[in-house]
């Protein structure tokens, strides 16, 4: 037992001393740890997090949603640290594992529904609850969802999404889209309580309820952020027709509460619709790459269903070309492309590409594979007749063929290859990624590409081969 479990089961001894036992959760995507603690009778959870003033804001808001009566849990004590804390436990079903468990293919059964519909009828009390009680003084690590707040998200899915998946934008003219987005999407009043993470993961079904858990994020902001989160949860995979069918339905319970312009209302929901993908796709960038957590690339192609989903409702896109763009270059991105495919066929992803510009990356949770250094091969680009082609042209691939290293180093890679790809269909893998990378990535690294695209092609019939070349879009 470390130190954190014998100071959260001490706790939990002051306030009943037959608690014996303390078991560690599973960790999510913050630095919070969750145990569960466990008497004769009865189970709490105990709670450690480092992060203070993130704590406060999580206590403030449970005592306010109790008083109006929110299903939240009740907290049972905290440490004089403030670091500990001991919560009821709510179980382990949340309402994205009883989707899932009681899901048959893409129709959503009814109990399914029926949840979801008991969540919107509280979503308004928890949301209006910004006008009634709310303290927004307490909010970490920002009071609203402001400007700020949304230039840090746009710029998390910048850097930590498009930069990784190698999706070509032109810096200033994005930036400049970021501001005339965030302009459009302060138009919407902000004076409510923005759950901020407001997702299938974060609700608990307890005694036929739904409850609501890790809030603690949530700040001052627009009633459209909230709904969009839940609806356009990316591993929930909504129905279009369904995820339409609860839009209206919340609505209709919001309405129940204050006057609602459901046409103005739907204007700012699509954006905001919009900008809590785009946060999805730079968090899974960052968990996914960085912390290398890779069940948070899983989620990569669900959230590319649904910016193709989006596009044809979302009417600001005339404003803002730069970043359209780069969604658009997301959805037709064949590396990102090869995160939508089954994972029963395996895919082997081969990229050409400019070491200039970095070594590609696995947009997959697999990690790994070749990566073939042209740079000491004979080098077409240095004569100026081959400048303006590239080595996918004919007098290229003639001159690369005259050269017999160049037959030796193709034979070489195709061997080593073929190598993985037999041991790869044999244990039933879903992805191989091969680069191969040269000065300019416009001639040796294409010629090879090319010939191993082909080569596995007629090897391997039913592999399913993604050739990209990277620096020409």
């Amino acid at each position: 037992m470390n130190l954190i479990e014998q100071q959260l089961l001490f706790l939990a001894q002051k306030s009943n001393p037959f608690f014996f036992r303390i078991e560690k959760l599973p960790q999510s995507g913050s630095c919070r740890q969750y145990f569960r603690i466990f008497s004769k009778n009865i189970t709490i959870i105990g709670v450690y997090n480092q992060d203070i003033k993130e704590n406060n804001a999580f206590f403030s808001f449970t005592n306010l949603f109790l008083t109006q009566k929110i299903n939240v849990p009740k907290i049972i004590t905290i440490d004089e640290t403030q670091q500990y804390y001991l919560l009821e436990d709510l179980g382990d079903e949340t309402l994205f594992s009883f989707l899932t468990s009681h899901r048959k293919n893409e129709e959503i059964v009814k109990p399914v529904i029926s949840y979801y519909k008991k969540v919107l009828q509280q979503l308004p009390l928890l949301q209006l609850s910004g006008k009634k009680v709310i303290d927004f003084s307490v909010c970490y690590p920002r009071f609203a969802f402001d400007k700020q707040s949304m230039l840090w998200d746009l710029n998390y899915f910048k850097y930590y999404f498009l930069k990784l998946a190698n999706i070509p934008f032109d810096e200033q003219l994005l930036e400049d889209d970021f501001h005339r987005f965030i302009t459009f999407l302060l138009e919407a009043e902000q004076d409510y309580f923005m759950f901020r993470d407001f997702q299938s993961r974060n609700i608990m079904l307890h005694q036929d309820e739904p409850y609501f858990i890790d809030y603690q994020g949530g700040r001052k902001g627009a009633l459209q952020y909230d709904i969009a989160s839940l609806l356009y949860d990316g591993k929930a995979d909504l129905p279009p027709e369904l995820r339409e069918e609860l839009l209206n339905y919340y609505l209709e319970q919001l309405s129940k509460h204050i006057h609602v312009d459901n046409e103005k209302f739907c204007k700012y929901y699509y954006g905001f619709v919009l900008i809590r993908i785009l946060q999805a796709l730079g968090t899974y960038g960052f968990r996914g790459y960085y912390e290398k957590k890779s069940h948070f690339l899983l989620s990569i192609p669900f959230a590319i269903k649904n910016l193709k989903y989006l596009f044809p409702k979302f009417e600001f896109g005339a404003q803002i070309p730069a970043l359209i763009r780069v969604i658009q270059e997301i959805t037709e991105s064949k590396l990102v492309a090869a995160c939508l495919l089954p994972e029963n066929i395996l895919t082997v992803s081969i990229v050409s590409f400019s070491y200039k510009k970095g070594i590609p990356q696995d947009l997959t949770p697999n990690g790994g594979g070749f990566v073939f250094d042209c740079r000491a091969l004979p080098n077409p680009g240095r004569l100026p007749e081959y400048k303006q082609v590239t080595g996918k042209d004919k007098s290229v691939i003639d001159y690369l063929e005259n050269f017999q290293e160049v037959a030796l180093f193709k034979k070489l890679t195709q061997k080593l290859i073929s190598q993985s790809v037999d041991k790869y269909l044999e244990r039933k893998f879903s992805h191989l990624m091969v680069n191969f990378g040269c000065t300019g990535g416009q001639h040796r690294s294409v010629y090879f590409a090319e010939k191993t695209a082909a080569y596995l092609k007629k090897k391997y019939p039913d592999v399913n081969i993604v050739l990209t070349h990277r620096e020409f879009y």
